[in-house]
């Protein structure tokens, strides 16, 4: 009777062993001091364990390749030959591996989280025969390798859970973090309007009513102003200025409607980079020219907003 009793807390022990190893290294460390870094108490408990991979590994494997050798020494006693072979095989790859490596699996951070203190005093029970071969894997091996996502690893990962019942995103989250991922690749040539659809006004041009008539059916607030040749761009027009404006009045001469200090982009320049410029000098449009000074198109902050959340935005700040 106290063979059996024997064997069952060895099985239990195998188990354990065989279900946390699989645990405990289905948990990387990134997600580890991630989540501990949200505030996860499990996490927490696991991440200076499983910090110490090498270390972690040797214990318990020793620990399984002992209770194993044990459990099979104590099955010959309870029956011979053969059968001994056959009983240990089953209840040992059934019992002590198949199950609790897929019950494990299933729920690492939670028993792993409760193992913690079992497995930190085996650590250190164990120290003296573990050191030799942690210093020889830590030199020949190293340091755990940690996984890198690509960008899109990351979009088919956000794709994935977007995918998955009871996610917590939309599809309109995912579409923004996918245009979030990519615009830093998307340059400004890509986006800009080009000249040919861009409304421009001569800055020697007087204020009429024809004129006005003319910028209202348009319905934008920026326009870009040129001197002689269209090519020639002076300024950036608001037309919300022109209505303190006298008539008759050149748009040269208005005192706050035309910004000189306006800000230019060469084609080639990518969206983030110039959403930098933008946000830290304050502007909305930027003019888009050549390496010769030629201008091209113009790009405005809407531009850039729409291709990070990929959906048009109707406003009348857009010169489109």
């Amino acid at each position: 009777m106290e063979a059996y009793i024997i064997s069952l807390v060895l099985i239990l022990l195998s188990a354990t062993f065989s279900g946390l190893t699989l645990g405990y290294f289905s948990l990387n460390t990134q997600t580890l001091r991630r989540k501990a870094g949200l505030g996860s108490q499990d996490a927490k408990l696991i991440l200076p364990i499983r910090e110490h991979s090498n270390r972690l590994l040797t214990t318990l494997l020793l620990g399984n390749v002992a209770v194993n050798a044990v459990l099979s020494v104590y099955l010959s006693s309870i029956a011979t030959g053969l059968v001994a072979v056959i009983i240990a095989t089953v209840l040992i790859f059934l019992f002590g591996e198949i199950i609790p490596q897929a019950a494990f699996a299933r729920h690492a951070m939670y028993v792993g989280s409760r193992a913690a203190p079992f497995v930190k005093v085996l650590m250190f029970l164990t120290y003296p025969i573990t050191w030799p071969i942690t210093f020889f894997l830590n030199k020949i091996l190293g340091t755990e390798i940690h996984s890198l996502y690509s960008k899109r690893e990351l979009m088919a990962i956000v794709s994935e859970l977007e995918d998955s019942e009871n996610s917590p995103l939309d599809e309109d989250e995912e579409r923004i973090i996918h245009g979030a991922l990519q615009f830093s690749h998307t340059t400004v040539r890509e986006v800009m309007t080009p000249k040919e659809r861009v409304f421009t006004y001569d800055i020697n041009v007087r204020l009429t009513d024809d004129l006005t008539d003319d910028i209202s059916e348009h319905n934008f607030s920026r326009y870009p102003v040129y001197s002689g040749n269209p090519d020639n761009i002076v300024g950036i027009l608001f037309t919300k200025d022109l209505l303190s404006e006298e008539t008759g009045t050149a748009l040269k001469d208005t005192k706050e409607a035309v910004e000189s200090n306006f800000l230019t982009i060469k084609p080639n320049t990518h969206l983030d980079i110039v959403l930098g410029i933008m946000l830290k000098k304050h502007k909305h449009m930027a003019i888009v020219k050549n390496k010769s000074d030629n201008f091209l198109g113009v790009i405005t902050l809407e531009d850039i907003i729409e291709e990070i959340i990929q959906f048009e935005i109707e406003d009348e700040d857009d010169v489109n």
